[in-house]
């Protein structure tokens, strides 16, 4: 055989799969290198993302006085319609000419608007993106993830008020609005920053399209067929194409609907599939309560003195911000795409509603699995051994078993926890875990069209379009490895992070007249 066909053999022996990952990976690579710069601070290299994340929640939640505490009351009372009348009676003292039935006031209620926003960050970063992170920070990423949680809900509550306020909404009563209407409006029309609120608008839009296609829908599908493949024993790289086929087909169906079937379906499906999550988690706990004491103590002292080999405190830190980013998404501001269709005459209602996600989506259910994780480990699974596997794995994001030598990473690890104590719960999860992957990527289609609509505007033929590419970035997700996909995703959700802070940090201050507003209105139907 000549050298050229030796050379030439072990490409041709690649599956499709393969081949497109072989071509994906170096563009992963070199995206995850740029959006995750690092800042050499203390001795430690701090992606800049990060700081602007931290910095930018720790001062909304001071300057808004812990909203996430604070309005916690108002925000379950506005969900559960209690304001309702409020909404529909209310007359702007400005225009009080103008009949309240009269004025649009956008496509879906507060709970669908809340369940559309929460199916696009409640899904497999709460299963695979928590494994991930107790693989390479251990028990102590945990405690920073919940940190990043709560106050992420300030940071929510400040996105998703601003995209109800800049919001665009036509004469049918159809609405568009998100970060790059309010980085263009707020800054251009508003602060007189007409250019940089342009730029801004344009870049934040551009990354949008760019992370529904990643996080939003490739990363989504490769843990759901990557699950399934488990399942039926047989073969990722070679099925898992033919898995994102069919995939790609249910998603079809449903995104063709727009936003209102798209919450239509969401307000069913994330209350069903957060129960049965959650009910799981609830049992494994209740199985062990005994080490939930260990499990804390775990939680705690890793985050503060890690073992040896996590990169200290503030790698620990890093690891658990950056997953509970990935996965709450708060600061990136692709959750107001979803809030500004609510129908509401108050932006700031929308914006206490906004503060629940981050708290069901890392707080709660993050945390859930993070514990099921952390006792699978502690008690050593089916073989009772001291350990199942050592934090840290392969550095990867992926565990290596002790006994076995076996690699598992992302959603097979959760698998193993679970059924560790819920013989054959696999089978259940695997339907949590696609129905996840579902609602999650027909949420990020709706994000992404918006961002596409405002790029190349609002004909059929971009509608189109940019579905189509939607569709094939399923079937490309699901033939791709995890470390290859995950790269793309964290990198393109959290590159949302710079031109939406950036716009934050400018219109806040809109933020807190429009909270005034809201609850003088309130005061004064009472």
């Amino acid at each position: 055989m000549s050298l050229l066909a030796q050379e030439a053999a072990p490409t041709e022996e690649l599956s499709f799969g393969q081949r497109i990952d072989r071509s994906f990976q170096p563009f992963a690579d070199a995206w995850e290198g740029l959006v995750l710069y690092p800042i050499p601070i203390a001795g430690y290299d701090i992606p800049i993302v990060l700081i602007l994340l931290v910095s930018g929640a720790t001062f909304f939640t001071v300057y808004f006085g812990v909203p996430g505490i604070t309005k916690m009351r108002l925000s379950i009372n506005t969900v559960r319609g209690k304001y309702d009348d409020l909404e529909r009676n209310y007359r702007d003292p400005e225009n009080p000419d103008v009949i309240p039935d009269e004025a649009k006031g956008g496509e879906v209620s507060h709970f669908q608007a809340l369940a559309t926003a929460v199916s696009g960050t409640v899904g497999l970063g709460n299963i695979a993106g928590v494994a991930v992170a107790i693989a390479l920070g251990g028990p102590g990423a945990t405690f920073w993830m919940i940190i990043c949680g709560l106050l992420g809900m300030s940071t929510k509550f400040v996105e998703c008020t601003l995209g109800v306020k800049y919001r665009d909404i036509e004469d049918d009563g159809t609405v568009h609005g998100g970060p790059m209407y309010y980085l263009s409006r707020g800054l251009g029309h508003d602060l007189k920053k007409g250019r940089l609120g342009q730029f801004l608008g344009g870049l934040f839009a551009v990354l949008c399209v760019g992370a529904s296609f990643g996080g939003g829908n490739a990363f989504q599908s490769n843990q759901a067929s990557s699950q399934l493949a488990n399942l039926l024993d047989i073969n990722f790289q070679t099925n898992g194409f033919w898995i994102g086929v069919v995939l790609a087909i249910l998603v079809a169906v449903v995104i063709i609907g727009g936003i209102k079937r798209i919450a239509t379906i969401t307000e069913k499906v994330v209350p069903f599939m957060a129960a049965i999550y959650v009910l799981a988690s609830l049992v494994i706990l209740g199985a062990h309560y005994d080490y939930v004491d260990d499990a804390i103590g775990l939680i705690i002292d890793g985050a503060f003195t890690p073992m040896a080999g996590l990169g200290g405190m503030l790698g620990v830190l890093i690891v658990g911000f950056q997953r509970a980013a990935f996965s709450n998404e708060a600061g990136a501001g692709s959750a107001a795409i979803a809030h500004a269709a609510v129908k509401t005459k108050f932006p700031a209602s929308e914006g206490v509603v906004a503060l629940l996600e981050p708290l069901i989506d890392t707080v709660v259910v993050c945390t859930m699995t993070a514990l099921v994780i952390i006792f699978f480990n502690i008690d050593g699974g089916l073989n009772n051994v001291e350990s199942i596997f050592n934090y840290g794995g392969d550095g990867s994001g992926n565990v290596v078993l002790k006994e076995s030598g076996a690699s598992l990473g992302g959603v097979e690890l959760t698998t193993m926890a679970y059924d560790s104590v819920i013989p054959h719960f696999s089978y259940v999860l695997t339907v949590a875990i696609i129905l996840f992957a579902f609602s999650t990527m027909i949420s990020w289609s709706y994000y992404g069209l918006q961002s596409w609509k405002y790029l190349f505007g609002r004909s059929k033929a971009a509608d189109l379009t940019y579905k189509l590419l939607f569709i094939a970035f399923i079937i490309i997700g699901a033939s791709t490895t995890l470390n290859a996909v995950v790269k793309f995703s964290d990198a393109m959700i959290l590159a949302l992070v710079f031109p939406n802070m950036i716009g934050l940090f400018f219109l806040f201050p809109k933020v807190k007249l429009e909270l005034k507003r809201y609850l003088t209105a309130i005061k004064t139907q009472k």
